[in-house]
């Protein structure tokens, strides 16, 4: 049962996680082309677009850490330091997509952003990015477990 728990979880963080990351990346420079060029419809359809990407698979990606925490309980593993640290970012990286990036590029597909703001938003997508990837991270490294890795 655990390899099927663990083989969920990592098909879940590829096929859902996977496009967030991609989408999110692409959304800043898709808003600056569609400000600069307003009467673009094909930048505008591009926006909200890589927006849809966002907002379906950050919903699809519950299952991450539903799997995730299933196969951690199913290892024992739910008191290592490095899946607690995987647990926080985790959790950092969703209030990070919902509070910080998911709301900024609402702004832009109802029609509101600045190009200044496209860095602002470049900048949370990053750090969405980065959570992300240290995670993916420790999941493979696993330091300090017994579990072998």
């Amino acid at each position: 049962m655990t390899k099927f728990l663990l083989a969920v979880h990592v098909i879940a963080a590829i096929v859902a996680i996977g496009p967030v990351t991609v989408a999110a990346s692409m959304f800043p420079p898709a808003a600056r082309r569609a400000l600069d060029a307003p009467d673009d419809v094909q930048a505008a359809g591009t926006v909200r677009l890589l927006h849809r990407i966002c907002r379906v698979y950050a919903a699809v990606g519950i299952a991450v850490p539903v799997f995730g925490f299933g196969t951690a309980s199913a290892m024992g593993v739910m008191g290592d330091a490095w899946l607690i640290v995987s647990i926080a970012l985790t959790t950092l990286a969703a209030l990070v997509l919902v509070v910080l990036v998911l709301p900024r590029q609402e702004v832009f597909v109802e029609g509101g952003g600045t190009r200044a703001t496209t860095a602002r938003l470049a900048m949370f997508t990053g750090m969405f990015n980065l959570l992300w990837a240290t995670v993916t991270v420790l999941m493979i490294v696993r330091p300090g477990s017994t579990t072998g890795a």
